[in-house]
């Protein structure tokens, strides 16, 4: 049996307290004062989440090619090429609530994840192979400079609250001195005041003795949504990597929008989908009509971009179609959803849905719903539009392999640095 609390495998199994409520057959007062530890659990519902948990370990790998740690994980766009190039995670960090609730709906762990990474001393975290972080993008975005520009807040290294977490990235690599690590950001840190945030962050990864090799990737090759990325790869042994012997896919071809929106195979999944209709059919067409935009918030979207039109500016919606590809899927998207709005016959435009949005980041690449979505559409927009695509992921892991056993093959002469 797992050595947990009541607590420690409801939230390993990704339960909600009202839905290990409704599973044990008990009010939600009772789940919290077995967590709170005022009445023991009765046996037997500890037992029932215990071997939900031990049934999903029985998916981990056995033999893993290498260990890696992901920090700043988010819901796992990057863990999930890692872990089909044989890798498997020792180690998580993820301070929100919600993307952690997602995290552990659809990855099987046997540790916790922790949340606030500055917290945590380098020599708390296991030993790895593999250190894979996209530390918070927000401080050297174009959208989060110019944000905190209006607001007269300070971005970059200067934000106190994201902008040093990187450091907190660099400690540990110094600490345990990983064989490679994989570090992802938006295109904008390459520029971000003028260079120099991105020169400091390459030269003190080369100070830790690293060789370093960056890119700035175009996602739109491998999902119908121009979305590009910078990706920072390092090896401690020089091992030959370069991204640029590496031909990604062609960002002027690649799957149109078509490929992701709701057609008439799919059955009825969830509320994230199409509604369930008696007698009525699960065409395209019948997508929920909550994410249909409403008159008002329509005709303030036409009246905005009109307004900057007039003024020279191409602000304003992006109105797409099955032929086309999308602007970049914001964490903001649940706001309007102006970015990407799908035409509609005879009615005004509508949002994606959070499935159709699981399957622009490539975690759902087929007709049938592989991610669970356990959120909110607000909580789930937030985490679609602040994750990696994981197609990119993939290739980028895929090139990546075989220098990573390269390196690893010195590893155990390489000592851990004291913190």
């Amino acid at each position: 049996m797992l050595d947990m609390s009541f607590k420690e495998l409801r939230e390993h199994n990704a339960m909600s307290v009202e839905e290990a409520s409704h599973l044990m057959g008990v009010t939600i007062k009772t789940i919290y004062r077995w967590e709170k530890g005022d009445v023991k659990p009765k046996a037997h519902c500890l037992e029932i989440l215990q071997n939900k948990l031990e049934y999903k370990h029985s998916f981990r790998n056995p033999k893993p090619d290498f260990k890696f740690i992901d920090l700043f994980a988010g819901i796992g766009g990057i863990r999930k090429g890692f872990e089909a190039i044989g890798g498997v995670c020792v180690f998580t960090s993820e301070l929100d609530d919600y993307a952690q609730r997602t995290y552990r709906a659809n990855f099987h762990d046997d540790h916790h994840i922790v949340g606030d990474i500055t917290q945590i001393h380098a020599k708390d975290i296991p030993s790895h192979d593999v250190l894979l972080a996209g530390f918070p993008c927000q401080p050297f975005s174009i959208a989060g400079v110019s944000k905190k520009n209006a607001l007269g807040r300070k971005h970059g290294f200067e934000d106190e609250a994201q902008g040093t977490l990187f450091f907190d990235v660099l400690r540990i690599i110094k600490h345990h001195r990983p064989a490679a690590f994989l570090l992802e950001n938006v295109k904008n840190l390459k520029s971000h005041d003028k260079g120099n945030t991105f020169q400091i962050i390459k030269g003190a990864l080369r100070e830790a003795g690293y060789t370093i090799s960056t890119r700035v990737i175009d996602g739109k090759g491998y999902v119908p949504q121009h979305r590009e990325r910078i990706f920072i790869a390092g090896f401690k042994k020089e091992t030959g990597f370069d991204f640029n012997d590496h031909i990604f896919a062609d960002p002027t071809k690649g799957p149109k929008l078509a490929s992701i929106l709701h057609d008439e195979s799919e059955a009825p999944e969830d509320h994230y989908t199409l509604p369930v209709v008696k007698g009525a059919s699960n065409a395209a067409s019948t997508v929920n009509d909550k994410y249909t935009l409403t008159d008002n918030l329509w005709a303030y979207l036409q009246a905005y971009k009109a307004k900057h039109q007039a003024a020279g500016n191409g602000f304003g919606f992006g109105l797409n179609g099955p032929t086309d590809k999308a602007r970049t899927l914001s964490a903001r998207y649940f706001k309007d959803g102006s970015e990407i709005l799908i035409k509609q016959d005879g009615k005004n435009p509508r949002r994606l849905t959070p499935r159709e949005c699981a399957r622009l980041m490539g975690y759902d690449m087929g007709r049938k719903p592989e991610m669970i979505i356990p959120v909110s559409d607000t909580r789930a927009y937030k985490q679609f539009g602040n994750s990696v695509i994981v197609p990119v992921i993939k290739e980028i892991a895929k090139v990546m392999r075989p220098h990573i056993l390269d390196a690893m093959q010195d590893q155990q002469a390489i000592p851990v640095a004291a913190e």
